[in-house]
This record gives C-alpha cells, structure tokens and sequence, in this order.
C-alpha cells in the first residue's frame, strides 16, 4: 500500500511539471501576458524610470517622439526625473532635444535652465537648436545665469556660435539678467566673469536704455560693479 501511494505521488508531479512545461516560457519565466511586457506606453515608461521598458520600445523601433496632451515626449520626462541613462537611450534613438511642450520648454531648454550640465552637454551633442527659445524667448543660457549656475553658464558660455548677446522678450541678455535677477553673491560674481570672458557685451542697455553697470550701482553690487567697469 504504501508502495502504490508513493507511485501516486510521484504520478502526480510528473503530470504537474509536464503541464507546466508545456505552458511556460523560457522567455516569462511568470507567464504574463506578452503584450503587458512590451506595449508599455513610453511616455508612462519614462514617468517611471523604466529602462527595460524604454529599451524594449527603441528596439521595436516605435516612435521616440511621441508627445503627450501637454506637448511632452519621453525625452522632457527622462530630463525632469533627471535620468541620465534613458535620456542617452532616448538621443541615441533619434529623440529630438527641441521639441517644445506647450510651455514652450525643450528637454534642451529645461536642462540649462535646471542647471542640469550633464544633460546640457548631451543635448549639445545631439543637435541643441539656439534658435528655439523659451516662453520669454530666452536661451537655456539666460535663466542658467539667473538662478547661478556656475557649471552650467561656464558651458554654454564656451560651447562655440551660442548667442551669448541674445536678447529675450524682457529687453535682457544673460549678463543683464545676472545683475537684475540676482543677489550680487560670489556665485553672480563668478558668472558675470565667465560671460564677460566669453564675450558678453557689458554695453547692451535694457529696454530704458539701462546697463548692466548702472543697474548694478543701483543695487550697491560692489563686486559687480568693479568687473563691469
């Protein structure tokens, strides 16, 4: 009797593994549905750091670029999630780095005025447009120098043809806007040097016709006022 219960049991889990090796895939080892695995949107694959996901999109050679209903393609969510490794995914696919969204921001754009250099430097060498301009119609430089970020200006500054005299809807350039918007620290200091080194003209008045200079004696920038004059 207890021979004959042991053949059962060992009946039984033959059956069971033959059953589940007919059923299973090597493949999806947890038998989910093909579909769910590779038709992730790639826009909610981007909201949510999914390389695998991305990666899978690219490979079956789907559209990039796909906006969404507030004009953002998965190349502006690697860019605010600050994700470095789909975003090169994204470029290296054909993403493009300056479409513009409905607030008129570009993954470019975003990127230089987050201070975000590493992206900066990858969208410069897929194609960053300086003539796409943001919603004051401003370069990624401008609001760079406004906020203080050092690395970044120090970037743009240099990178060779960048509009560094370019003037946005506000009757500002970068060095302009660095005296206006800021609180005259070390950090301003150190950029209106490098805009100034890199060509910057410290003569361009504002639309009252104000300089950089006079609006930084306005504000007793002491430092400011001395690298101006």
């Amino acid at each position: 009797m207890q021979k004959f219960m042991k053949t059962a049991v060992s009946i039984k889990f033959l059956i069971f593994f033959i059953v589940m090796g007919c059923f299973s895939d090597p493949q999806n080892p947890n038998n989910l549905n093909p579909k769910s695995i590779a038709q992730m949107d790639i826009l909610e694959a981007t909201k949510s750091n999914n390389v695998e996901q991305v990666t899978s999109w690219i490979e079956n050679k789907r559209n990039v670029n796909k906006q969404d209903t507030d004009g953002n393609t998965p190349l502006h969510y690697a860019t605010y999630n600050q994700n470095l490794v789909i975003a090169k995914l994204l470029v290296e696919a054909g993403a493009n780095v300056n479409t513009q969204n409905n607030n008129a921001d570009s993954p470019f754009l975003f990127a230089g005025a987050e201070g975000m250099t590493e992206f900066v430097k990858l969208y410069l060498s897929h194609g960053a447009d300086f003539s796409v301009y943001n919603r004051y119609n401003g370069t990624a430089l401008i609001p760079a120098c406004e906020k203080g970020h050092v690395a970044t200006v120090r970037l743009l500054a240099n990178t060779p043809n960048f509009p560094i005299n370019h003037i946005n809807r506000l009757g500002w350039t970068a060095l302009m806007e660095t005296v206006i918007l800021s609180d005259g620290s070390k950090n301003y200091q150190e950029i209106i040097k490098i805009l100034l080194k890199a060509g910057a003209d410290k003569n361009i008045p504002d639309k009252d016709g104000t300089t950089a200079l006079e609006h930084a004696e306005q504000r007793n920038f002491k430092a400011i006022v001395n690298l101006l004059k």
